[in-house]
């Protein structure tokens, strides 16, 4: 099978690369603020994982790889339970299940994919994210710490920055022209930074006192089975998150990349990427959607632009100011974009249910999407001995037994 052959690495394309790590940075670098991550870490990981992309895809996909919100709520659950390096345990092990994938597609095709996580199963589980998410994003606008336990902020003060940074954003995002409108987030973080500054909220004592350039500060994964079984459903999950990446990156520039590399390889530069980020202390990588909206817009499918803004993301991660810069951010500022973030992820879990035309009034249709969405709503956690399971990791496996048990509705059902 022919390549492409689009990749055409050329120095004048240094603008090109930084433009779009900067329709990225917003989300990029919120993920591991998030859950206590370090950005800096996130930016390094990103970039090799990019790099790593690319060399198992050929250098064929122009997509860029950014820290993962669906591993958000395991995240903080996993930190609060056991730690910061069991749960980098459970996030860089878990990247088997992209390699489980890859193989089940190479091996019998993506229709065995589609049956045992069909449309039915992930959306809902993308949509229970968002809602999961909620309160974190309602915690911070309102100036206190994600789980709600401490008050940082004043509450009138914090709510004035968390209604001007969402406001920011959606104004960018529905009213602004060109590549404006490709950087919601980073134009919200930025003008609630500022009020911020000028309402005296902002400590800039660690960025006078960073050094320029700053090796990140890197925490290496201790092993923790109860970490990695809690994660891996949520894997699964991103996953297949990762494949309609790929079919909207395929639709922008007309190329067939499920032919070629073959999405079982873009699967595989995925995992690696996230078991190289979970290795190194930073967040699960998948293929951004922000960037592949600033593919569409430019119409510059090279994806050697990607390995540029893979080597500014890398740049970027040593300079320690910038690090430092980043820490400042106030948490209503963080409250107010996420608002905007996990409702988009909660509405993009609803677009792909009406996408696949499930009637939800069916029997079969809401027993499994209701489950899925209660479950991690409700916070319902069973124990196995030691190992809590609960929330979206139970929903994701819930869902997808039922999936399997449950049995289809005959023609006359449907035609009813």
């Amino acid at each position: 099978m022919a390549e492409f052959n689009d990749y055409q690495f050329r120095f004048k394309d240094c603008l090109l690369g930084a433009q779009t790590l900067f329709i990225a940075f917003g989300a990029l670098v919120l993920m591991p603020i998030l859950v206590g991550l370090n950005p800096s870490v996130a930016l390094l990981t990103a970039g090799v994982g990019t790099l790593l992309f690319q060399l198992v895809t050929r250098g064929q996909v122009p997509v860029f790889l950014g820290s993962s919100f669906a591993f958000v709520p395991a995240t903080i659950y996993g930190i609060q339970q056991w730690g910061l390096a069991a749960t980098l345990c459970g996030l860089s092990v878990s990247s088997v299940m992209y390699f489980v994938i890859s193989a089940l597609i190479k091996w019998r095709g993506q229709n065995l994919v589609d049956r045992i996580f069909p449309h039915i199963v992930t959306a809902p589980i993308i949509t229970a994210i968002g809602l999961y998410l909620a309160p974190v994003a309602v915690n911070m606008a309102m100036g206190r710490s994600g789980d709600g336990s401490e008050q940082l902020f004043p509450e009138s003060t914090a709510l004035i920055i968390a209604t001007v940074a969402f406001g920011s954003a959606v104004f960018t995002r529905m009213f602004a022209k060109g590549k404006l409108q490709l950087v919601p987030i980073l134009v919200g973080v930025i003008v609630g930074y500022i009020l911020s500054a000028l309402l005296g909220v902002v400590n800039f004592d660690a960025v006078n006192h960073a050094s320029w350039f700053s090796i990140p500060t890197f925490v290496t994964p201790e092993w923790h089975w109860q970490a990695i079984i809690m994660i891996l459903p949520i894997a699964a999950v991103s996953a297949i998150e990762h494949i309609g990446g790929i079919a909207a990156i395929s639709s922008v520039t007309g190329r067939d990349y499920f032919k070629y590399p073959g999405v079982h390889r873009t699967l595989i530069g995925d995992g690696l990427s996230s078991a190289l980020a979970g290795f190194l202390g930073g967040p699960p990588n998948i293929t951004y959607a922000e960037v592949t909206a600033g593919v569409a817009l430019t119409r510059v499918f090279n994806p050697a632009v990607m390995t540029w803004a893979a080597l500014v993301a890398i740049t970027l991660a040593f300079v320690g100011k910038v690090g430092a810069f980043l820490q400042t951010i106030p948490t209503p500022v963080m409250g107010g974009i996420s608002l905007l973030l996990f409702g988009a992820i909660s509405v993009t879990g609803l677009h792909l249910l009406m996408l696949a035309k499930e009637d939800l009034l069916k029997p079969r249709s809401m027993t499994i999407v209701g489950l899925i969405l209660m479950i991690p709503v409700g916070r319902l956690t069973l124990s196995i001995g030691d190992l809590p399971f609960g929330d979206i990791g139970l929903a994701g496996m819930v869902g997808v037994i039922m999936n399997l048990i449950l049995p289809m509705p005959s023609k006359k059902q449907n035609a009813s």
